[in-house]
Formats: structure tokens, sequence, C-alpha cells
């Protein structure tokens, strides 16, 4: 038995094509095993878990870089369509409020992020990149652009991403808050013309990458442009359930065929402390939701899923399938991912600079 499965993987090792098969089966089953539990993110985590499978077990195929930045411009075009005008007058409404809830997030998460760092659980810039509570898919890609490892990053962001979900789905179930998730229609009519004007948005990244070697611009300028041109009705983004799905498949076998049997075993040996880690982040952002539910007037949920550490994306479906203020809660979140992009790169070499001199010191 054991001659035959060795000859079985030297099999798949030789031929790409065996590869593929491998990896687009283990990542419907995972995704779709991901989707019966209600994890935000299935269709990514599904395909990441996949390609994790194939790299440690010999696999050499690749998606190639170009395709992993056009996926990049993708998910920032997301991000873009979620951000309306309206977030800015919420947010001049009750700026001491935001204030508070934004920084008080950044900052925790930079301090769990620099202690993961000194303690050596997570090398260089990738723990704190991890950390960083924006969204995962842009922190993910965003830690890629400025140097950190990329496996690591979106090891950690995307356990948290589970746990938050997990976490969150349990709070808004217990307050008796929480709707049965709508049926997702995934063949919609599409807008082609819309459709075409978001994939040229998207390009951008592409461009910006190859061309100009500008850092992170696979990310940043598709949502810079994306977030000016749907808000000022110039273009309406369009981007059909099947498609994202599609992209979230690529960038989840971008990151996970980049594993090999030494990463998966670091990430193995460290999950214990970036799970207590990831737990007390949750637990330190529910108390500073509370506070800010009697700052804020805004019912315990809302200001919870406002603060929690999940991002954007995670935040925007609980809130949708539930009894909160959901411009209040994308506002929020809003605001904090706007300034971690700002500011995550310098703040991402500062702690780690510092962790070294201490490491060093020590």
């Amino acid at each position: 038995m054991t001659f035959i499965s060795s000859r079985v993987l030297e099999a798949l090792r030789s031929h790409s094509s065996a590869q593929w098969a491998c990896l687009l089966v283990l990542s419907i089953a995972f995704a779709a095993a991901l989707e019966a539990l209600h994890v935000s993110a299935a269709l990514l985590i599904g395909p990441m878990i996949g390609g994790v499978i194939v790299a440690s077990s010999g696999g050499r195929i690749r998606v190639p870089d170009t395709i992993f930045a056009a996926t990049q411009g993708i998910i920032a075009c997301m991000i873009a369509r979620a951000m309306p005008a309206s977030i800015v007058d919420e947010v001049a409404m009750q700026w001491p409020v935001f204030g508070l809830g934004v920084m008080s997030t950044i900052v925790m998460a930079a301090v769990v992020g620099w202690l993961l760092a000194r303690w050596q659980v997570l090398p260089g810039t990738s723990a704190i990149w991890g950390s960083a509570p924006g969204g995962a898919a842009s922190m993910t890609v965003l830690a890629e652009a400025y140097g950190a490892d990329v496996r690591l990053v979106a090891f950690m962001q995307y356990l948290r991403v589970m746990c938050v979900t997990s976490v969150a789905s349990l709070v808004a179930s217990a307050a008796g808050q929480q709707h049965p998730a709508a049926a997702i229609v995934w063949f919609p009519a599409v807008d082609w013309l819309s459709f075409a004007g978001t994939l040229a948005v998207a390009s951008l990244g592409v461009i910006s990458a190859k061309v100009f070697r500008i850092r992170a611009g696979a990310v940043l300028l598709p949502l810079i442009v994306g977030v000016v041109l749907s808000n000022t009705g110039a273009m309406h983004i369009e981007l059909p359930p099947w498609f994202l799905a599609v992209s979230y498949a690529l960038l989840g076998w971008s990151i996970g065929l980049r594993f090999t049997r030494e990463s998966v075993a670091h990430c193995a040996r460290a999950l214990p402390r970036v799970l207590a880690a990831i737990l007390l982040l949750i637990a330190a952002c529910a108390a500073v939701g509370q506070l800010l539910a009697k700052a804020a007037g805004v019912d315990p949920l809302t200001a919870y899923l406002a603060t929690t550490p999940g991002g954007l994306d995670v935040a925007a479906i609980i809130a949708s399938d539930s009894d909160v203020d959901v411009p209040f809660v994308l506002s929020m979140q809003f605001v904090r991912i706007l300034i971690v992009l700002m500011t995550g790169p310098a703040l991402a070499r500062f702690l780690a600079g510092r962790s070294a001199e201490q490491s060093k010191a020590a």
C-alpha cells in the first residue's frame, strides 16, 4: 500500500493537470463545508486550504503573478463598492466617537502584533500585518506588497476571520437580533458595460504594479479610483457573484500554493499562541465596543460589530443579517480600514524595528 501511494503521489507531482484537478476538487469540498458552517470568506478560505494541501504534498503548480495582481484589483473594487458617500456624513456627526473606536482597535491590534513579533511567534512584519484590523484580503495583499511573508499573514488573518465570524454570529444569535441569511443569486442579470468598466478599473492595479512599480498599487489605485467614480455617479461597480467567487478562488490559490511543508509546520507550532492572541484581541475590542455603546447611544451589538477586528466584509455580512445600525457599523469599519491602509506600512516597519532592537538587547 505504501508503494502504491508513493507511486500515486509521484504521478501527481509530475503532471500539472492532475495537480490542478486535485486542487479544484479539494477547493470545492472545503468551500462547501465552510459555507455549510456559515463561515465568512468560505469561497476564499476553502481554495486556500486546498492550495496548502497540494503545495505541501509536493505540488509545483502556481497562479501567475499577473492573475494574482488582477484579483487584488477586483478585491479593491469590491471594497470601493461598499463605501457610499453617506459614510462621510455619518463620521462627521460623531467624529469623537469614531476616533475613539477606530484608534483604540488599531492600537490594541498593533500591541498584539508587536508582542507576537517580539516573542518571535511569527517573523519580521508578518505578525504585525497579521494583526492589522483591516479587511483580511486587503491586508494580505498589502503585506505581500511590503515584503512580509504572505503565507503567515494569510494564516493569521483568515484564522481571525473564522474566529470573529463565529463569535459575532453567536453574539447576534444570543441577542435574538440575527435573521436567516438571504440566498445568493449566483447568475443575476449583468450590466455588461458597467462590468467592463469595473474590469478596466481593476486592471489599473496590474498596470501600476507592472509598469510603474507602485508599491501596493494593485490594491490602492483601483480602490481610490473606484471610490471616486462610484460615488460621483460616473460608474457603477458591477461584480457578479459568480465572478467574485472565481476571484476569491484565484486569490486563495495564489496564497495557498506558496506554502511548503516547513511553513505549514511553522503555522502549526504557532497556532496555540496566535489563537490566544486573536481571542484576546476580540475580547479587548468587545470591551471597547461596550464603552462605545454608552458614548454613542447605540445598542451593544451595533457597537460590537463596529469595533470587531474581522474587517469590513465580515462586519457587513453579519450586520446586514441582524437588527443593528448598519450605516454606523460600516462607517466605523471603513474609517478604520482607511487609516490602516494609510499608516500600515510605516507602523509595521516601526514596530518590527523596535522588536528587533529589543530582541538584540535581550
